[in-house]
């Protein structure tokens, strides 16, 4: 017998801006992601970024967003190979947090880039970001320099490759 896939990944909507605003209000995603708004209809249909709203169960509760690192100039990761991609997520449902969803729906889409042919996965956490770290190591990056201030805050440059 087969177990079925409970994750669902779809394409996030200018219908989604209510409920990530709403995420992003959350403290355990403040710490990182900050109070910004959270995205409008220019960046939700921008080329080179791939915005998802991931479920279990029909449930929302996390956002992932997976990008072309050559889509700006000043990137710190374009010297990266050709069709890398770069990742960046979090779970807005605080009641989601810490009980091993992260890794489970990160390895999915990580697998999907690979199978799309991304040669490099790239993320940057905030180096004081101890459980994004843990989950990233867990699933195969590893840091590649050290901590680095960049257009989009201090980060750890971590890299995963097929």
């Amino acid at each position: 017998m087969f177990a079925t896939n409970p994750y669902e990944f779809r394409r996030a909507t200018l219908d989604d801006l209510p409920l990530l605003k709403a995420w992003r209000s959350n403290p355990h995603v403040l710490e990182w992601w900050g109070s910004g708004e959270p995205y409008g209809e220019a960046e939700l249909v921008d080329p080179r970024v791939a915005r998802w709203i991931i479920s279990i169960n029909e449930r929302p509760f996390a956002f992932l967003q997976d990008y072309t690192v050559h889509g700006w100039e000043d990137h710190h990761f374009v010297g990266l190979p050709k069709g890398s991609r770069g990742i960046d997520q979090y779970i807005g449902d605080s009641e989601m947090v810490g009980v091993g969803h992260g890794s489970t729906f990160i390895g999915m889409r990580m697998q999907a880039l690979f199978n799309e042919g991304a040669p490099v996965i790239a993320t940057d956490p905030h180096p004081d970001n101890e459980r994004a770290i843990a989950v990233y190591k867990k699933l195969g990056f590893e840091p590649s320099g050290p901590p680095q201030e960049t257009g989009w805050g201090l980060i750890l440059p971590m890299l995963a490759t097929r």
